[in-house]
């Protein structure tokens, strides 16, 4: 995943193509690999590599040439497909034990560069105030011995009305930052060059970055602001359409809770525990969906957001949710069960 080059991204965008991936790794999710990549391919490392000299999904690799060779002529994926003998061979070749026993022999002591990194010894991490990487978390601050009390949730603004099969990739920070987010206005506050934005990723040490990129996928759609794309909601009663980060902090200032509101599959996708946590530290009380998947809901439990289901039959469509609503969630202070 990463920028394109700039020609090929100028291209995508001059004469609106379709741009797709192929890739054998786990980067499917929409966005991951490109902001102007749509859809991904999964395939074998050969296919990836197959699609590539075609430069085309359009090939019919059974049929048709991948290109020409230097004398001309026509070559196959037939041609270049590997036996399974050489494959074999191959591995015989490369592989041993003591290449691992090599390799894992000072792995505790890191490279060179880990080694150059000076540190001053101490029993407990010295936070750098100035550190756009990792700074201290919030989750501790002010944390009781026990739990507190769970507390009616009166009168929310739903933050995000959500369709079906919402993923851990939509809601988690993931992939590359984009420039004009809240993510780039927080850079650009403390004068990170675009070029070392780096990507969420690479940032989860910094509770910042991550709580600006939850629900800002490219791709994802809020119901409330159905004329975006990306992480945008509306403001009430303003009816003013921003960003949801943005619009988190407009609703802090007024001390106003939020929901979030879902169909079917909620959390759906690979366990990301900064979708639970990017909730939390959004101010997200509770998320009302159909159905959930069962290792996002536990995450959700774990953060202290309150992951409520729909009863049979109801759900955001046929109650005709729009994102004005207030709701309230009462008597749960007495107690609660599945």
């Amino acid at each position: 995943s990463g920028p394109l080059q700039e020609n090929i991204s100028e291209a995508i965008k001059k004469e609106n193509i379709y741009a797709v991936s192929v890739l054998s790794g786990n980067r499917n999710f929409e966005g991951r690999i490109s902001p102007l990549v749509k859809a991904n391919y999964l395939a074998s490392p050969p296919l990836v590599v197959a699609y590539a000299l075609a430069g085309s999904m359009r090939v019919d690799l059974y049929k048709e040439p991948l290109g020409k060779d230097k004398e001309g002529k026509d070559v196959y994926l037939k041609d270049i497909w590997p036996s399974n003998k050489e494959i074999d061979d191959t591995l015989k070749n490369s592989l041993n034990a003591e290449m691992f026993v090599k390799r894992y022999s000072n792995v505790s002591e890191g490279t060179e560069q880990w080694q150059k990194i000076k540190t001053e010894p101490s029993s407990i991490y010295n936070w750098e105030d100035t550190s756009t990487y990792v700074k201290k978390p919030p989750f501790f601050e002010n944390l009781t011995d026990e739990p507190e009390d769970i507390k009616d949730i009166k009168e929310a603004r739903p933050l995000l009305i959500l369709g079906d099969m919402i993923t851990t990739d939509h809601i988690s920070p993931a992939g590359s930052i984009q420039k004009e987010s809240p993510t780039g206005e927080y850079f650009m506050k403390h004068q990170i060059l675009t070029k070392d934005y780096n990507s969420y990723g690479a940032r989860r040490g910094n509770h910042e970055v991550m709580m600006r990129g939850t629900f800002a996928n490219i791709r994802i759609r809020n119901e409330i602001a159905p004329e975006t794309e990306g992480g945008f909601t509306k403001l009430y009663p303003e009816e003013k359409v921003m960003p949801v980060y943005d619009a988190v902090v407009e609703y802090k200032k007024r001390g106003t809770n939020l929901v979030v509101i879902g169909g079917k599959e909620y959390g759906t996708g690979s366990s990301r525990d900064w979708a639970a946590k990017g909730t939390k530290l959004l101010g997200i009380k509770a998320v009302l969906a159909e159905s959930f998947e069962r290792i996002h809901r536990s995450n959700l439990i774990g953060m202290g957001v309150l992951p409520l289901q729909f009863i049979d039959g109801m759900n955001r469509k046929n109650l005709n949710l729009k994102g004005s609503e207030l709701i309230s969630i009462l008597n749960i202070e007495k107690g609660l069960n599945p």
